[in-house]
């Protein structure tokens, strides 16, 4: 029940104690300003990683071959490990029930890309139709490769948005015809990438087309391969790291490569990798809580001190209160409820600055791996509730101890 007289008492203890209780709570409000930005910037951390990942599929399963480094069974190092179409047709027939989306890529670096008098050098890939799902491509206008292009060896291409911004400046590109070292192809789509400009300065073409154009024969520079995910993370994780250990192994037995040569053979695994940078962000928030919660507790202890000197000077006033017949109870409530409201606003004004200060800072982070720091509203509403219990537990013991004091001994006290 509301009780105004105890609410007057309260604020005529902060009148008469207002740098004491100002200081207690400029503690408090440290704590919970600390707090708010801490997690804000986790939350900015674990967006910038986000937004890496993103750049292509989570579930992808990366693989290209390199040097030998070292004999095996019979073999000398320094040994150029080739794969072939046919590697990846055996692949893709092998582990037909797990893969996602398959891609053989045949890549040329610095490709001197021309449209009439423009002239731009970018990564030339030539891919399967899966790329685009791997890479998360999305058309922004006319179409990806597709199956007949490759069975047709067709001379077209998908150009990157930066591609199409450079040569083309506000030139519809789709039917036009670009020259690569060249040779023309014609352009049939515009893709955007979440990458960022690296990778929207790319120039997809069938693979096939790739081979014959550019002396590849049936050779293939890298596989790559999304799977089917299981809805747990842990087994999804379990499963990626199976099917990446067992391509490792086929190519491995193959071409009989050591199995300790790493540089002949890198299969990387984003979704693991994604597993352990989420796992070091978890890390983080903890560390965050804990050195914020560690803020609010020393702020707390203050509160705790604070009431312990109130009880101490209203010890005389409790015991007359008592001596009237006053209940354990309301003595109890009258000290906690103090500690609470001191606890609570002064908690408050450190989370509405420290909300506003994230609120005026976010769109300026913008960089690799922090990206728009805040604190969404469950964080937030976890953060009052846990304002609460620290004014309730600053206020608890104090409050115990004056409900305990007796009259007699309250009157004597000096």
């Amino acid at each position: 029940m509301f009780n105004i007289e105890r609410w007057e008492e309260i604020f005529d203890t902060i009148r008469k104690n207002k740098l004491r209780t100002f200081l207690t709570g400029l503690s408090v409000a440290s704590g919970i300003f600390i707090l708010v930005i801490l997690l804000g910037f986790n939350s900015g951390i674990s967006n910038g990683v986000r937004s890496q990942f993103e750049q292509d599929a989570t579930n992808q399963i990366y693989v290209r071959t390199g040097v030998t480094s070292k004999g095996y069974k019979g073999l000398n190092p320094g040994r150029r490990i080739q794969l072939y179409n046919e590697d990846f047709e055996s692949f893709n027939k092998k582990y037909e029930d797990e893969i996602e989306y398959k891609t053989s890529l045949y890549s040329i670096w610095g490709g001197q890309v021309v449209y009439k008098n423009q002239t731009g050098n970018y990564r030339v890939q030539g891919a399967n139709p899966d790329v685009q799902f791997i890479e998360n491509a999305s058309m922004t206008s006319g179409r990806f490769i597709n199956v007949s292009d490759i069975k047709e060896s067709n001379k077209v291409a998908v150009i990157g948005y930066k591609v199409q911004t450079e040569l083309f400046k506000k030139e519809n590109p789709i039917g036009k015809k670009i020259s690569i070292f060249g040779i023309n192809f014609k352009v049939i789509g515009v893709f955007s990438d979440p990458g960022g400009e690296r990778e929207n300065s790319r120039v997809f073409i069938p693979i096939s087309t790739t081979q014959k154009a550019f002396n590849g024969g049936n050779r293939v520079r890298a596989l790559s391969y999304t799977f089917n995910m299981s809805e747990n993370l842990d087994e999804a994780v379990a499963t990626s790291f199976a099917f990446s250990e067992n391509l490792e192994n086929d190519i491995r037995t193959k071409y009989a490569i050591a199995p300790d040569d790493r540089g002949a053979v890198r299969v990387q695994n984003t979704l693991e990798e994604a597993k352990k940078i989420y796992s070091l962000i978890n890390t983080i928030r903890g560390v965050f809580w804990f050195v914020g919660l560690g803020t609010i507790i020393a702020g707390v202890v203050g509160v705790g001190n604070i009431m312990l000197i109130v009880v101490k000077e209203r010890t005389k006033e409790i015991g007359i209160r008592k001596a009237l017949g006053a209940e354990p109870l309301s003595i109890i409530m009258m000290i906690l409820q103090e500690a609470v409201f001191i606890t609570t606003i002064s908690g408050l004004i450190g989370l509405i600055f420290g909300l506003s200060l994230l609120e005026i800072v976010s769109p300026m982070v913008d960089s690799d791996y922090i990206k728009f720091p805040s604190v969404d509203f469950n964080t937030a509403v976890i953060t009052l509730l846990v304002l609460i219990l620290a004014g309730a537990i600053s206020g608890f013991i104090p409050a115990h101890r004056a409900s305990k004091v007796l009259p007699i001994e309250a009157l004597r006290d000096e």
